[in-house]
Order: structure tokens, then sequence, then C-alpha cells
């Protein structure tokens, strides 16, 4: 069993990130780990490391005394230990280089936090070179199977998404992704953000959702809801360090064609779009019209899990040129680039492969001794290769 937020319930997935958890310990005096609320932090932190005291600074009684007195809070974990949502004291980033310098010893402090921003500004400021960054999403389709949880079909995986407590607890996905708006991103974050009309941040939540898989265009957004392009900005900004959404950017290679400079939008979890889009069961999504922008969240976000759960950064990227031809994914390895096209068809169509063997063609001409990828990544179950791409069912992802 295991507590988090004071709720019960038993653990049953293991998280690929321990693995290197337990490498970066070894390297490094204090772990922080970011992410999503509710996406396991905090499980992850515990069961890594179950012999460390944990608290957490939500708790009024231990941020005010971590705020009042830092010293003397720290001061009752003279080895260590796991403080949760740290980015509530700041105060404390200065106090615990100071012990980490003292002692020289690694692995003492884990923290975590669901605003990348505020966790992030106090490792630089205060912890730079002392501290190794693990980035914690949601569940991954890996972990899913692996511990015997994979969906039937792919409409119920992008209904149900993927945050921990769907599969911890007892409790319908509906339900429980209704709340999280309506207590995290409807009241945490427009308190945040100071926004005294709610019902105005609801509808950009609610438009922004039909953006994911989308290039973001902040003036489109802005007339929509009624607000200034700089509200949008701001907005967009905190949504982002509170891990809602991220953005994916194109790829530097123009190969002398002018290329597109907006982003993409996707929300870190599929089915939190789904619902904020109206979704209200499995089988809507067979034929609505956001179904192949979904797909495309949901792999997009597969891509990153996979660099982050390995403690590498994201080398993740899209290409589009001004005439409308695009890659979906491109992953810059240094020395080749995988290209992916991502299509919500159970079908293999030939147009499927046009804009792949478009950019291949172009990355080979300007590249000497490339070494690059072709890939597809579809709504159908067989994996194969066909004129030199190869194809991959959605459920590769977990695990051939």
């Amino acid at each position: 069993m295991s507590r988090e937020r004071g709720i019960i319930f038993t653990v049953k997935i293991k998280r690929d990130a321990r693995k290197v958890l337990k490498k970066l310990i070894k390297g490094f005096p204090i772990i922080a780990i970011t992410g999503p609320r509710q996406s396991g932090k905090t499980t992850l932190a515990k069961m890594a490391f179950p012999d460390k005291p944990y608290t957490s600074l939500e708790d009024i009684d231990n941020r005010n005394f971590a705020k009042e007195d830092p010293r003397g809070f720290l001061k009752q974990y003279p080895d260590g230990a796991i403080l949760d949502e740290v980015q509530r004291v700041p105060e404390i980033f200065s106090y615990l280089q100071s012990i980490v310098d003292k002692k020289e010893k690694m692995g003492m402090f884990i923290l975590t936090g669901s605003q990348h921003f505020g966790l992030l500004s106090g490792i630089t400021q205060s912890l730079a070179g002392r501290v190794a960054l693990l980035q914690l999403l949601p569940f991954s389709l890996r972990e899913l199977k692996d511990s015997k949880n994979f969906p039937d079909t792919l409409e119920e995986l992008l209904y149900k998404g993927f945050y921990p407590p769907l599969y911890d607890r007892d409790i319908e996905a509906n339900i429980w992704i209704e709340n999280y708006i309506q207590t995290y991103l409807e009241k945490d974050i427009y308190q945040l953000l100071k926004i005294q009309d709610i019902s105005g941040f609801q509808k950009f939540l609610r438009l922004l959702a039909a953006y994911t898989g989308q290039l973001i265009n902040l003036s489109s957004i802005a007339n929509d809801c009624g607000i200034s392009h700089n509200t949008v900005k701001a907005w967009l900004s905190v949504l982002e360090t509170s891990y809602i959404i991220h953005l994916v950017k194109p790829h530097h290679k123009n190969f002398n064609k002018r290329l597109v400079k907006s982003p993409k939008l996707y929300f870190h979890d599929v089915a939190l779009a789904a619902r904020l889009l109206g979704i209200q069961n499995p089988k809507q999504l067979t034929n609505h019209m956001n179904r192949g922008a979904l797909f495309e969240t949901f792999i997009i976000n597969e891509l990153l899990k996979n660099r982050f759960n390995h403690g590498l950064s994201s080398n993740l990227y899209f290409w589009r040129d001004q005439t409308g031809n695009e890659i979906d994914a491109l992953l810059d390895y240094g020395d080749h680039i995988e290209a992916i096209e991502i299509k919500s068809s159970s079908t293999i169509n030939s147009d499927f492969f046009k804009n792949l063997k478009r950019w291949y063609d172009l990355a080979e001409k300007d590249t000497e001794d490339a070494k690059n990828i072709m890939s597809l990544i579809y709504a159908g179950e067989d994996s194969f290769t066909r004129s030199g791409v190869k194809i991959r069912s959605w459920r590769s992802l977990g695990g051939e």
C-alpha cells in the first residue's frame, strides 16, 4: 500500500524512470522530479527510496515552518529526505545548497514539484550543478502493457488516458478527469493567474483542446475568447509550466525553403483534451472530427515519455513548409533523424508516404552519409516494412 496526499491505494505499476533515478542518485546530491499533478512523482520517489523520510510542503503547517525557519525545518532531516512540492517554499533552496555542499554526500534530497518554472528557477539560482532533473509524465503505454493494464481498444485508451489514479484506484475515468478539470485546471490554475472571470478561462481551456495537434495561432485564440494577445501568451505559459500542455518546435533544417515558425500545441494527456472537447464515451472517438488530432497527441506524448523516462531531454520536432508539406514528428539523434508520419486510420494508404519521401529526398541531398529513417505509426494492428518505411502499429509503442 502507498499513501499520496492522504489517499490510500495499491501500487501496481512500476515506472520505467525508476532505473534512471537509481543511477542519478549516485552522481548528484539532489534529484528533482517534476511533472504534472497526479503523474506519480511522490509514489515514484517513495518506491525508489523507501528508507527516506517524506514531507509535503502542500501541508500548511509544514509550509509555514519551512518558510519561517528553513534552517530548523531542514535540521529534522540530517541524512536527507523526500520534499514534496518544494517550489511552494523557494526560500529553502539556498539552505539546501549549504547542506549538500557541507555534507558532500550523494543522493541526500529528492525534490518533487508540479510547476516546472518554480522548481527550475530555484535550481538555477541556488542549486546549479548539484541537481539532476527528471521529468515524469503520466504512465506510458509500455508501463501499462508491462502491468497487464493494456487497453482493449484504441478508443478506450484515448478516452481514459494515462493518469496513474485511473489505474491505481477503482474509479471511472469520466468522474476522475472531470474532477481534475474542476479542482485543478479551473480553480488552482486560474487562482495562480489571478483571473477574475472563470467562465472566460473555461472557454479558453475548451478552445485550446481543439488546438491539440495543431499549429498555434495566438491571434485567433485571442479573438475567439475575447481576450488580449498578451493574456493568451500568459495563460499558455502557465499551462505549459504546469504540465498541462507542451509545445513542439519546427525543425531548424529548411532545405532552402521557407518553413513555418509557429510551434504545435499538444495536451500532455490525450484524455484531458478529449474531455474538454466534450467527448463523453469511447464510442464517440470512432468517427469524431478531432480523432486524428487526438491520436497524434497520444503518439507525440509517447515519443516524449520515452525520452524523459530515460533521463533525456526532448529531441522532438516537426517539419512543415509554407506549401503545407508536413512531417508530424522528427526525432533528431544528432547523426541521423527519424521522420515519423502519424495516421489515425487503421488501413494503410499510399498517400501516407508522399510527405515522408519528399522530406527524405531533401534530407539526403542536404547531408552526406545520412542515416535517416522513415516511419509511419498508424491505428492498425500489424507492424511491417513497406517501400523503405517502417510501419508500426500504435500497440508497438508498448513494446514489441
